[in-house]
């Protein structure tokens, strides 16, 4: 039974760098004429009312979205993430924060797509709602994104961005992220893949990293944003970190100009840095 709901965590320094990414790679696909999906395989709500009972439970935002809200300088990437949170909180309150689901939609044009899998029962509820309006150019289905990538790759256009953002609320999730990315892969090459993971002290989290980079992919560049020094007792998120496959060749210089400006913006702890690695051939 599913128990994780992404409402505790919206807005918080991991969506903020997930986010960013996001409408960077989003944005380069709509740079040229031809069509591409954005493929979501663990959607989530869609969005989310920050002063909810959820969110406000542990008010991570205040951390992540709330600490840019107000501030000045922004290097572009960051600036038009925050541009685009703005959309949903056009009186310049920070009270809603949108989902992946969401700001993909806001990217896409009339020849675009937008494929949505969720599993929580609660989540893609409100998730539907989010896009009841959506017509065939976006599609909600209940159930495993993993599978549901099988049944959709290759897209018709050959040009799609899969974003791969689960839980990791058990050990399954790490292989299932892998085996995923793997037959992905052999499906559609191609493609560009950005797999968001936390920054967590077990060994499942530590070994992500490297295990993905074994996958063989020909190019892939590999971002961290580390808010903190690893808690002693071995316990919480202290960063999160964005895998992707076939990035956009601008993108690596886009981050190295932003996650500098990012770090001490987020930092929560002296141990607050970022890296970025990456290989092409």
């Amino acid at each position: 039974m599913l128990s994780y709901r992404h409402a505790f965590h919206a807005g918080n320094h991991a969506d903020v760098l997930k986010h960013l990414i996001l409408i960077q790679i989003a944005q380069y696909l709509g740079e040229k004429p031809t069509p591409f999906w954005i493929i979501d395989t663990h959607a989530g709500a869609g969005h989310y009312a920050l002063d909810s009972a959820h969110a406000s439970k542990l008010a991570e935002y205040r951390d992540g979205i709330g600490r840019l809200w107000e501030a000045k300088g922004l290097p572009p990437a960051a600036a038009d993430y925050v541009d685009f949170i703005r959309l949903q909180n056009p009186d310049g309150q920070l009270r809603h924060y949108p989902g992946s689901p969401w700001l993909a939609s806001q990217l896409l044009r009339e020849t675009d797509r937008l494929r949505l899998y969720e599993l929580h029962s609660s989540d893609v509820k409100l998730l539907q709602e989010c896009f009841c309006n959506g017509g065939r150019q976006i599609m909600v289905t209940a159930g495993d994104g993993f599978a549901g990538l099988k049944a959709v790759l290759p897209p018709p256009p050959r040009r799609a961005l899969v974003l791969i953002d689960p839980s990791y609320e058990t050990r399954d999730d790490y292989a299932n992220v892998l085996k995923g990315l793997q037959d992905a892969l052999k499906r559609f090459p191609t493609g560009t893949y950005a797999l968001w993971y936390p920054m967590l002290s077990k060994p499942e989290s530590v070994k992500l990293p490297g295990r993905l980079k074994a996958l063989g992919a020909d190019n892939w560049l590999h971002a961290t944003l580390q808010v903190n020094a690893p808690p002693r007792d071995g316990f919480g998120m202290f960063g999160s970190g964005m895998f992707i496959i076939n990035p956009p060749w601008t993108l690596e210089k886009t981050l190295h100009e932003t996650l500098p400006v990012l770090v001490p913006l987020l930092a929560q702890g002296e141990g607050a840095k970022y890296s970025l690695e990456s290989e092409s051939t």
